[in-house]
């Protein structure tokens, strides 16, 4: 078995062509490292290709100024799988999660502000200088959202019960009605257990705009508006979006360390969420090679994969391959032309990979100081520890820089959700200096005032941006160091997300569970016998939550010991 961690460009063709591979993973993401880790572990030799000088897909740490260490997309932990925490000892491989408390905090303009965080008494406390009532709310609503997501936590570690494709064995039809039929029984009882009432709420949920849900629970403005931006961040969507509501589920979906809907940063930042589960991976034998780009997959005239071209002309052998790209790039790039069935590549290729997402990685040589805490000291407070929402005081507000994006122009108000990770993570900035991340809302892939390629275009939405901070901590543009910004095309060029879109693909209930990535094909399997998707395009969608590489992996060992 190979023991080798990573490969360089000038080694990995010879290695690679030296043998013929159980199987290849296209893209060392942390999906794709998930898959490889589970199937190197079965005994399998893999070879993963990452077309990057870099691991990590979109979960990675890059020194882009000196001495400041980015997460430059994602940049939160909490949606990682607990299963796939514990299998693979990622502990034990390097991971550390730092939790945040408080975890959020939204200033205001007219010098109020709203903390909160898993401290059920300073949530009260807090929401109280708003509206006594929502005070009381707000534990039934979190608890209500809990129990939504114990009902979601089975789907999300299992593969969908998808219709088995023609051409199965009597025996694959059977095992698969008797699988189906204890997934679904399953289901119905834990859905049943609910109530009624809960049930009813739940559908209600799934459903209905973020702004119909939250205008039910509560009254005041700043507290619905905090909770709106989970239902919209890294989607087009507004608050008043019909299905926007479930992503409200994202509050309280994740955990750290066992507890439940806390969201951590992580030591060193988001690539070491993909070095822990590389070195997982490696330890099992998997294979790992960087600046090794995938051009095509080989498939042979009967529609079985054979392996991949890379880039450099290297053929690499292999009949089963999976792909950590995006459904679009995979099956429109990857996969050779008059090879998939029409309808398949029609739904694929009329599939919504829209995005209006722009990241800012900031180094600054000091910390915001936001004019409603009335502090003027250099220390972190708790208002630097969690996310801190900017441009955010009402849902109208959130709705307003979406209906800009709507009509061809970034939002003249953005939304932003600004995170300071070194005010945990001592080891991602120099001593009194920090790492500023900005999620940043509404930013159309084609502007139809200008061209993110322009570089005066791109300096003018950063310079917007900065001065929306401004507003609420004055003077915070002087303590720019430097920046980096990905725009949804940069997203796209840099890391392939098709589209810019973060998630692989758009996460609306048309687009999620038996619909991922298309109708007839949610099982990570494709048309193309041996070629597997494992990427966040397939269920249970985005976010590094690492269950799309470990259910992926699952069913090619399933697939791999048929007779």
């Amino acid at each position: 078995m190979w023991r080798r961690s990573f490969s360089t460009a000038t080694n990995a063709s010879t290695a690679l062509k030296e043998k013929k591979w159980d199987v290849l993973v296209i893209g060392a993401g942390h999906n794709g490292l998930t898959a490889a880790a589970y199937l190197a572990g079965s005994g399998l030799s893999v070879a993963v290709l990452e077309r990057r000088h870099v691991i990590g897909g979109a979960a990675v740490t890059e020194e882009l100024i000196p001495g400041f260490k980015f997460s430059r997309c994602s940049y939160l932990q909490s949606l990682l799988r607990p299963s796939l925490i514990r299998e693979l000892e990622l502990g034990r491989h390097g991971l550390k999660l730092l939790k945040r408390n408080p975890s959020s905090f939204t200033p205001c303009l007219d010098g109020s502000y709203l903390l909160l965080g898993p401290d059920r008494e300073l949530n009260h406390s807090e929401i109280s200088k708003f509206s006594v009532n929502d005070a009381n709310a707000y534990h039934r609503y979190e608890k209500q959202l809990e129990n939504f997501c114990k009902l979601m936590d089975p789907l999300l570690d299992s593969p969908p019960p998808e219709t088995t494709q023609n051409g199965a064995s009597f025996n694959d039809r059977l095992k698969d009605k008797f699988r189906k039929s204890v997934f679904w029984a399953s289901f119905m009882r834990q859905a049943l257990s609910l109530g009624q009432k809960d049930l009813v709420d739940f559908m209600d949920l799934l459903l209905s705009p973020a702004s119909k849900v939250l205008n039910k629970w509560f009254e005041s403005d700043v507290l619905k508006a905090t909770l709106a931006t989970d239902a919209v961040i890294g989607s087009t969507a507004s608050v008043h979006t019909p299905g926007s509501g479930y992503v409200l589920l994202h509050h309280v979906m994740g955990e750290t360390d066992g507890d439940r809907g806390i969201w951590s940063y992580v030591e060193g930042g988001m690539g070491s969420v993909s070095s822990a589960i590389a070195n997982a991976a490696r330890e099992s034998g998997a294979h790992i090679v960087t600046s090794a780009e995938v051009s095509k997959l080989m498939v042979k005239d009967s529609g079985t994969v054979n392996g991949v071209l890379l880039a450099d002309g290297t053929e690499v052998i292999s009949p089963i391959v999976l792909s950590n790209a995006t459904p679009y790039k995979t099956f429109m790039e990857f996969v050779p032309n008059n090879t998939l069935p029409d309808d398949f590549t029609r739904a694929l290729k009329y599939s919504d990979y829209s995005s209006a997402t722009t990241k800012i990685n900031l180094a600054v040589d000091k910390l915001p100081q936001f004019q409603c805490c009335k502090l003027n000291h250099p220390d972190a407070g708790p208002q630097h520890v969690g996310t801190i929402h900017i441009g955010s005081e009402s849902m109208e507000e959130i709705d307003s820089a979406c209906q800009d994006a709507v009509n061809g122009v970034p939002s003249r108000r953005p939304v932003i959700e600004m995170t300071l990770p070194s005010v945990l993570d001592k080891t991602i900035s120099p001593p009194g200096k920090h790492v500023i991340n900005l999620f940043i809302q509404y930013t159309p892939y084609k502007p139809s005032d200008g061209s993110w390629g322009n570089t005066a275009y791109r300096e003018s939405f950063a310079q917007k941006c900065f001065s929306l901070i401004e507003e609420y901590a004055p003077g915070f543009s002087t303590s720019i160091i430097g920046y980096d910004m990905l725009t949804p095309p940069d997203l796209e060029r840099e890391f392939g997300l098709t589209g810019g879109n973060i998630f692989h693909g758009a996460m609306g209930l048309d687009s999620l569970f038996l619909m991922r990535p298309v109708k007839g094909w949610s099982s990570y399997r494709t048309p193309l016998q041996g070629l597997y998707l494992c990427g966040s395009g397939t269920h249970p969608g985005g976010g590094v939550m690492g269950a799309p590489g470990r259910n992926a992996a699952r069913v090619v060992l399933q697939d791999a010991v048929k007779p």
